[in-house]
């Protein structure tokens, strides 16, 4: 654990170390340094794995906390080091994206202390095993990605949705401190050992703490429909930023999941099939919105909801061959989530980074305007495709590893002998292939909207060049990461082993069969990548050069940039058949004349929780609150007014309840 807690002390002392040096040598301090801190936190990671057996150390911080543990068991060490990689490649890409805010002569000093602040927040919550210190750091970092999100403060609508994004947080922490209290109220400890002594007694109250754990760390991992927050929040931070919350931190929110459910030991059928079918429901809800974007950053936000949802038919694929008493079933479901959590951390990283990429050489995130960036930006554009491949889970990489184990489970549950599994489990894979579907409709419209054809409107698409290395080499790091994942599966099924072991709460036998598919998926993966590079020696070695030339176009003038397609147009099709699904927001000005000047069309969609939940309830609360504002007069008189007003109340009340 030493090198573990030097991690964290580096992680905590880099942002302050870096604020004291020259602008230009700040962001590289802060790589260093942080570095420094993954590789520490990471070797204490590997040491469970290496030796196979869980290490903890503890604190007495007071009476109050009583002995603080913390614990890297199979399933921290999964995360430590997830987090650690994740993290590291954001922070190395951080000195590119910032340059151009350094050379704009902005202060970036409380940027650079809050971001490995987060890092190192989010290291301690997935070890520590103490619900009120676990609650500290939990609230360390929400308030810290907080700040980070809110960089650009000076624009209106970062400011809201930083604004939003913390209210949701507490909202979020609200139910887990519920959850918490009821347990701590119940066994007289704050430990998560002693929690799970009494859980494991108390089916009924297990199933409520559960529920409470599962809404509010459901909300931060972003579950339909406590989603809301993500849209926003994600789109409105820098990239890297982005790329940490969504590949990592709303990552958090699972292992807060999976973590009550290793306390709780066997869960109710009844948990199963409500996380099982709300997963459904968030990947499919996801999936479906992102399709309808037109803000990049904001379209990939939509994606880890999707993924998340994927992430959760995992775990409820687990916990309802638990309840079921079949852990051969269970292992699969639990294993592809957790290795969907890393493929998802890889190439959503990836794709937030190559986002980044975009908007800091053509200062847009609007799609509808981009196009051609291929001949500019060919290494983004590139490396682009690879995290769409991966995302669209695709062979020969990482993404199509994790989904393969997830329908292999759903597809051995169906031998699970009850007509309700059956039912519930051919929905479930239904509704993955109808995501998969969408998802490729979603990246093909994303990637030739953006990279192919010529640009739509942006003049800066236009006149641009490729990101600098500082932000090429960890996107290609990430790209080489969903390659060898996807080509050696046997290799990553059992690294994530021992983590679903930690959250099944046993060990047993794996059958046979498991490792000789993903043996199988390995050979048939290097083979196509084998003919695929044959194909491309025979192209480039014997192929002989085409000349290309201008035919007669029919009377036309050359193609323009108007003479292509939309975003909007691209999904419309699609879209149309799916109308009762979206609020549509139509900007119209219509031609006036014979010969109009100006004229255009836009069409924006809402999700449909925020236009007919969220915003009345906002609505509702401001109508409320008016109704006092005469109370805030600003004369002091009223306010001790107002104070012996309620001190009589309480006099009168405590003489009443006696």
């Amino acid at each position: 654990m030493n090198s573990y807690f030097t991690g964290i002390i580096t992680f905590i002392l880099s942002g302050f170390i870096a604020s004291l040096f020259a602008k230009k040598y700040k962001t590289a301090v802060l790589s260093v340094l942080c570095t420094a801190a993954s590789v520490f936190c990471a070797t204490g990671a590997l040491e469970v794995f290496t030796k196979g057996e869980s290490i903890s150390r503890g604190f007495n911080f007071s009476p109050v906390f009583q002995t603080v543990n913390f614990t890297i068991d199979p399933l921290s060490a999964f995360f430590i080091i997830v987090i650690s990689i994740m993290s590291l490649m954001a922070v190395i890409y951080s000195n590119g994206y910032l340059k151009p805010y350094l050379e704009k002569s902005k202060n970036i000093n409380s940027h650079l202390i809050f971001l490995p602040l987060l890092i190192a927040s989010m290291q301690l919550v997935v070890t520590c095993s103490n619900a009120l210190m676990f609650l500290i750091f939990w609230e360390i970092m929400s308030l810290s990605s907080f700040f980070l999100v809110i960089f650009e403060s000076d624009k209106k609508d970062v400011l809201k949705a930083g604004v939003k994004y913390l209210v949701f947080m507490h909202i979020c922490v609200i139910f887990i401190i519920i959850a918490f209290a009821l347990c701590a109220i119940n066994c007289g400890s704050y430990d998560f050992s002693a929690f799970s002594e009494m859980l494991k007694n108390n089916a009924h109250l297990a199933n409520l703490v559960f529920a409470f754990a599962f809404i509010g760390f459901g909300t931060k991992a972003g579950f339909v429909p406590f989603h809301n927050w993500l849209p926003d929040a994600h789109p409105a931070a820098p990239s890297h930023v982005s790329a940490i919350m969504s590949g990592v931190m709303i990552k958090t929110g699972i292992y807060g999941i999976l973590r009550m459910l290793s306390i709780m030991g066997t869960p109710s059928r009844g948990a199963a099939y409500a996380v099982l079918i709300i997963s459904v429901i968030s990947a499919l809800y996801g999936v479906l919105y992102a399709i309808t974007q037109h803000d990049l950053k904001r379209l990939l936000a939509y994606h880890s909801i999707e993924n998340i949802g994927i992430i959760g038919i995992g775990i409820g694929i687990g916990m309802l061959a638990l309840s079921y008493n079949n852990p051969a079933i269970a292992v699969l479901g639990f294993a592809g989530a957790i290795l969907h959590i890393l493929n998802h951390s890889i190439f959503k990283e990836l794709l937030f980074l190559s986002a980044g990429s975009v908007y800091i050489k053509t200062h847009t995130r609007n799609i509808e305007v981009l196009g051609g960036l291929i001949k500019s930006m060919p290494y983004s554009a590139v490396l682009f495709l690879i995290g769409s491949v991966a995302i669209c889970a695709l062979p020969p990489f990482n993404g199509f590893i994790s989904e393969f184990l997830i329908y292999f489970a759903m597809l051995k549950g169906l031998l699970i002998n009850n007509f309700f599994v059956l039912i519930v489990l051919l929905f479930a894979i239904a509704g993955l292939a109808l995501v998969g579907t969408m998802a490729i409709l979603c990246f093909t419209k994303a990637f030739s909207i953006i990279f192919l054809g010529m640009p739509r409107g942006s003049s800066a698409a236009q006149n641009t060049s490729d990101s600098e290395k500082s932000m090429l080499i960890p996107m290609g790091f990430l790209a080489l990461l969903t390659l060898l994942i996807g080509v050696t599966p046997q290799y990553m099924f059992n690294f994530v082993l021992s983590p679903a072991s930690a959250v099944m709460n046993q060990s047993f036998i794996i059958p046979v069969e498991y490792g000789n598919i993903m043996q199988t998926i390995s050979i048939c993966a290097l083979a196509f990548i084998a003919f695929i590079a044959v194909l491309a020696i025979i192209k480039f070695k014997f192929s002989k050069k085409i000349a290309l030339h201008q035919t007669w176009g029919c009377g036309y003038d050359k193609p323009n940039n108007f003479m292509q397609y939309s975003a909007s147009s691209y999904a419309s099709p699609f879209l149309s058949m799916l109308k009762p699904l979206f609020k549509k927001v139509f900007d119209i000005e219509k031609p006036k004349h014979l010969f109009p000047k100006s004229a255009h069309f836009s069409l924006h969609i809402d999700d449909i929780e925020e236009a007919y939940i969220i915003n009345p309830l906002v609505k509702f609360d401001e109508w409320f609150l008016s109704k006092f504002e005469a109370m805030q007069s600003g004369n002091i008189q009223s306010y001790i007014k107002y104070g012996l007003i309620f001190l009589v109340l309480i006099i009168v009340g405590s003489f009443y309840i006696g």
